[in-house]
């Protein structure tokens, strides 16, 4: 899959101004909840991010005032359940391979993910703000991750992973174990949430902050998900190594000798992301 100019997805709205790609998942009067075929046009879409250089952050959000409802029910879980009945596992365990994907090709794009809250965000749609790097959220959202509403456990799309270093393994606990709603308000002194804004500012907050990082050492931004990224699985030694190969790399880009000679002359940088 290629993201070329003028391409349409058939399952969420698409945008890109100002080296920043809007995805908006756009089923309102669902509250944007996902089915197989959005999984997997997503999954495609952050993948081919990977190789689109006048892309250089992205926002995540939802139409109509709510972000993500989790998966449908009727069009997901209903369908889940008869291959239950059918005993039909492999097609159980091909769905929850699909959707680890999503979590995979999200943390594996090297553009920054600014996900842009407001409303429902439960179930996947949970795990897809979890995902992106940077969550702004309003005092009205709802968060849960609902699993275990379902009888299925809180281990989803990697939760039980990125969950605990996200608010700790006490909260996340609570959280997976109850699937109970966080308000905005408990959201952002958890720290799930980076900042509380306004309902009628989220959307421009959101795009902001990813201009921003758009405008910056694009491939040094990329560089630091990997390291965030990677060295969950490390020890200190380990990480500092990694670290070392990482800045090594990053010195050798035509951005830190413009950011070095913009000093020297008293300019701004103009990182152009090489």
């Amino acid at each position: 899959m290629t993201l070329a100019a003028g391409w349409t997805p058939k399952h969420f709205q698409w945008a890109v101004s100002d080296r920043v790609a809007t995805i908006t998942l756009s089923r309102p009067e669902k509250k944007n909840p996902l089915t197989f075929e959005s999984y997997c046009e997503l999954t495609d879409t952050f993948r081919a991010l990977e190789s689109v250089d006048d892309v250089r952050a992205v926002v995540l959000a939802g139409a109509g005032g709510n972000f993500c409802s989790g998966g449908d029910v009727r069009e997901i879980i209903g369908p889940l359940v008869e291959f239950k009945n059918a005993g039909r596992i492999d097609k159980l365990r091909e769905f929850t391979h699909l959707t680890g994907s999503l979590v995979i090709a999200m943390r594996a794009c090297p553009q920054p993910i600014v996900a842009a809250i407001d409303g429902i965000c439960a179930g996947a749609g949970a795990i897809l703000a979890m995902a992106s790097d940077i969550r702004f959220g309003t005092a009205a959202s709802k968060v849960g991750f609902l699993f275990v509403k379902v009888g299925l456990s809180g281990a989803d799309m990697g939760a039980c992973a990125l969950l605990p270093r996200i608010i700790g393994q006490g909260r996340a606990s609570e959280l997976l174990y109850t699937g109970r709603f966080m308000d905005g308000a408990e959201a952002e002194r958890w720290g799930f949430y980076n900042a509380i804004i306004s309902p009628e500012d989220l959307a421009g907050h959101a795009q902001g902050f990813a201009r921003d990082l758009a405008n910056g050492p694009s491939f040094a931004h990329g560089m630091t998900k990997k390291c965030l990224h990677h060295e969950w699985g490390m020890g200190l030694d380990q990480a500092i190594q990694f670290e070392a190969e990482a800045q090594a790399i990053c010195m050798k880009t035509g951005d830190f000798e413009r950011a070095y000679r913009a000093f020297v002359e008293g300019s701004k940088s103009g990182f152009q992301g090489d």
